[in-house]
């Protein structure tokens, strides 16, 4: 099933999500979408994070561990082909780890403070001081899961960029040590859409702020979610003109409607007045069942057959323990580790 084929040149993709729970829009806009699109076109390894999820989970492992399969569920129900992506589980990878603790002694703690991505998780979790250890040292180790799969693409959200910059900065420094290319570097692959707000209209769409939509949600779900969406404070009344920047509403009808002169004439009625809220509630509700709709069907009869995702899930981390561990030992010879 994950069988590479000879001399396959093709780009190599390295991705995947903490498996902290379900994935949701801000998921599939931000990069999944661009997974399933990228696929035949590229050798793509989607890794289900769940040691980096331990990192702030330790109190809850069960959690981790259920979700590795909702996850997995989640990307083949929205397109992930097997014979295509290989799908691997992280905390099944020892050469992972094992690149982790080399990589930490070629970044500061210094360093791994200043990167603004941790800075923001950091802020967002009010850890303070209390800051956990693995957490803090997440730029290493997803230095190690980029470098491991010798991945030159990394389909990220616009604020995991900064994540994609210190792995090539660790790639440089090994490199000079050893004094030869042994490591690639990576770019960070950004959708034009970028970072999708929360419901609240908050900066960004978090399972822990509660204000996402699930690939799974049912379409009375998804059009109660829709109905609570913030919109214009200030657009009262149907006759009154309305602000299109910030609403989060347009943003979503943006990022998902296909029919951008259907969404372009909603923005100028809505601008000038006479327009509902309402009414463009109900277009992105319709428009939102309809992509999440074959997605949950999907994944309905997917959770039928869990024994086939599990099979997927050894074959495609068999596959990927191969190629890390290959990896890893060719790092270590460099640095001129003992090797029995």
């Amino acid at each position: 099933m994950h069988a590479t084929p000879p001399n396959d040149e093709r780009p190599v993709i390295l991705t995947g999500d903490r498996t902290t729970g379900p994935l949701h829009l801000g998921h599939y806009v931000g990069s999944l979408r661009n997974r399933v699109a990228l696929q035949h076109s590229h050798r793509q390894y989607l890794l289900l994070a769940d040691a980096q999820a331990l990192t702030d989970n330790a109190h809850d492992p069960a959690k981790v561990r259920s979700n590795v399969m909702e996850v997995a569920l989640d990307y083949l129900a929205a397109g992930i082909d097997p014979n295509a992506t290989t799908i691997c589980v992280q905390s099944a990878l020892p050469a992972l780890a094992e690149l982790t603790m080399l990589y930490l002694n070629f970044v500061t703690v210094a360093r791994l403070e200043r990167n603004p991505t941790i800075k923001d998780e950091i802020q967002a979790r009010s850890f303070g001081r209390d800051i956990p250890a693995g957490f803090l040292c997440y730029p290493a180790a997803q230095a190690a899961d980029i470098t491991a799969f010798r991945a030159t693409v990394v389909p990220v959200g616009e604020d995991q960029a900064p994540m994609i910059e210190q792995t090539n900065e660790i790639v440089r420094r090994i490199n000079r040590q050893v004094g030869r290319g042994l490591l690639v570097e990576a770019r960070a692959l950004i959708p034009a859409m970028g970072r999708l707000p929360g419901l609240d209209g908050r900066a960004k769409m978090s399972k822990s702020q509660g204000n996402t939509i699930s690939l799974s949600a049912t379409d009375a779900e998804i059009t109660d979610a829709v109905l609570r969406m913030y919109t214009d404070p200030d657009h009262i009344r149907t006759s009154d003109p309305g602000r299109v920047e910030g609403n989060v509403v347009f943003t979503y009808l943006d990022a998902f409607d296909s029919d951008r002169e259907a969404v372009a004439d909603f923005k100028a009625r809505y601008i000038r007045g006479g327009l509902g809220d309402m009414t463009v509630k109900r277009r992105l509700a319709t428009v939102l069942c309809e992509i999440i709709g074959p997605i949950r069907e999907r994944r309905m009869t997917l959770e039928r057959d869990r024994g086939y995702v599990l099979e997927i899930l050894r074959s495609g981390t068999s596959h990927a323990r191969d190629v890390t561990t290959a990896t890893h030992t060719e790092v270590r010879d460099a640095l001129g580790l003992f090797s029995f």
